[in-house]
């Protein structure tokens, strides 16, 4: 049974509308800005932009079933394979999907932010070839 003693708590959420494109581009960029300096520093020219889902090939080349299952994505290649650039390469870039993003948040315990930068660590990791517990490291230097 819920109380209505504390109508306040639900008032948060009575006006509210799921974030947007552009509010999921903040936090991204909010949760870049709060990496450490020295890790960002090394991140170089790399693109984050956000996208409701993925496109259908990049689904198909991962094998994925649905593209709920699909948070983040790196596209580019890493620090590692950049010792002979290609002219006319674009740069790395990292997509957020935010479709997955609320599906993951409505069904775990953690915030928007954290899961925002979570998926952001982890699309850079594979820029740098980082192992698990070097990206976990990154994460909590970033709280």
């Amino acid at each position: 049974m819920v109380s209505i003693k504390t109508p306040s708590q639900a008032r948060l959420w009575h006006d509210r509308l799921s974030p947007s494109l552009a509010d999921f581009e903040r936090l991204a960029a909010e949760a870049y800005a709060e990496l450490p300096e020295g890790f960002r520093a090394l991140t170089g020219d790399v693109l984050i932009r956000v996208s409701e889902f993925p496109e259908e090939d990049v689904l198909d080349d991962l094998a994925m079933e649905t593209p709920f299952d699909l948070l983040g994505l790196f596209e580019g290649r890493g620090v590692a394979e950049k010792w002979n650039p290609g002219t006319g390469e674009w740069p790395n870039r990292i997509t957020l999907f935010r479709r997955a993003i609320l599906d993951y948040w409505a069904e775990n315990e953690e915030t928007l932010g954290d899961i925002v930068t979570h998926v952001l660590v982890h699309e850079l990791g594979h820029h740098f070839g980082l192992s698990d517990e070097d990206m976990e490291r990154i994460e909590a230097d970033a709280r």
